[in-house]
Order: C-alpha cells, then structure tokens, then sequence
C-alpha cells in the first residue's frame, strides 16, 4: 500500500467505496501500487497495467492495454473513438464493483500476462488519420501553412487532426483551423 494513495482515498467523497474495493482487488493481483496522474496507478516491473479514476457518473478501472484483453464478458469500454489502447470497466457502486470481482480477477491476469510477454498495441500512425477538410483546404491554400504543419512533430500533427476533427458543424472545425492557424506557423503544438 502507497501513503500517497492512501491520503488519496481520503479525499473521496462519491467514489471512496468503489475506490477502496477496486484497490483490494488491484493489491490482490501483486502490481507495484502508486500515484501516477493524480489516480492510484497499478504496474508491474515499472510498467503500467491499471488505474482507478472517477468521473461524475461513474468510476472506473482503466486497463492500459485494454485493447489486448479477450473481453469475454463484454465489460470493457472505449472511453471516446480515439483512445487506442485503454480501455475501462466502469461502476456506479460497490455492489456493481463486487459482482463483477471474479470477472475484474480474471482481466487482471491477463493485463499482466499481456505486459509480461511485452505485447504492444497497434497505434494508428498520424498518416493514417483523415485530415478533416477544412484543414486539408487551409493547408492546400497556404503553402507556409502546409510546410510549418509538416514540420510538426506526429504527435502535434495528430492532436491538432483530431481537434479540429471533433466539432460537427463545419464553420466550427473552419474557425478552430483559423484560430490555430499562427501557433502552427509557429511550430507550436495545440498545448503548447
């Protein structure tokens, strides 16, 4: 047990119960016990396999490379079509957290036999994201433009793809690419 996730679980209001047996189950299984992100984070030999976290409507354990596991029963989640690993098992209660201990065991075991055999996900590289047309059009219109995006890093490439990617209505992803347009020029990342 970590002090650090000790004081942690103190703080929480809606989620302690939930937090406190999903702990037991997580301690239960031998991974390494921290506070990474701000959220009790599960590893072994280093190298991350769960977190607990909690959002307004429901809590979660989170499997890093949830995207590996067989999902037998059809628990995990995809928190939003983006994330490529992860994936979540999410509770409202205890009792939901209690029901489905056998089930959460079971997942456990082979997160940990996944990162034991150094298993890796697939990630889409940023080329393989559509870029949304608004941005393709600012980039076939302005060759400045096109050349400070390609010099950008993939990583800022791809945020920047799915930012402006997310809203439905076109003049909203035309108003983002030109809010942005000067901090790519400026070789700056969305966050930076």
């Amino acid at each position: 047990m970590n002090a650090k996730v000790d004081a942690f679980m103190k703080r929480q209001d809606a989620w302690r119960a939930p937090f406190e047996k999903l702990r037991e189950i997580l301690l239960a299984s031998g991974l390494t016990e921290d506070l990474k992100w701000g959220q009790p984070c599960y590893a072994l030999e280093g190298k991350n396999v769960a977190l607990i976290h909690g959002f307004k409507a429901y809590c979660a354990i989170l499997f890093h490379k949830g995207a590996l596991l067989k999902d037998a029963k059809g628990v995990l989640v995809q928190q939003t079509k983006n994330v490529q690993s992860a994936r979540q098992v999410r509770f409202t209660s205890v009792a939901e957290v209690t029901k489905l201990e056998k089930t959460l065991n079971a997942y456990l075991r082979e997160a940990i036999e996944v990162e034991r055999a150094g298993l890796k996900v697939a990630r889409k590289k940023t080329e393989d994201h559509e870029l949304p047309e608004e941005l393709a059009s600012a980039l076939a219109g302005n060759r400045k433009l096109k050349a400070a995006f390609a010099a950008l890093t993939p990583g800022r490439q791809r945020a920047y793809i799915l930012h402006f990617s997310q809203p439905k209505k076109p003049e909203t992803r035309t108003a983002r690419v030109e809010k942005h347009t000067p901090r790519i020029l400026e070789g700056l990342g969305l966050d930076d």
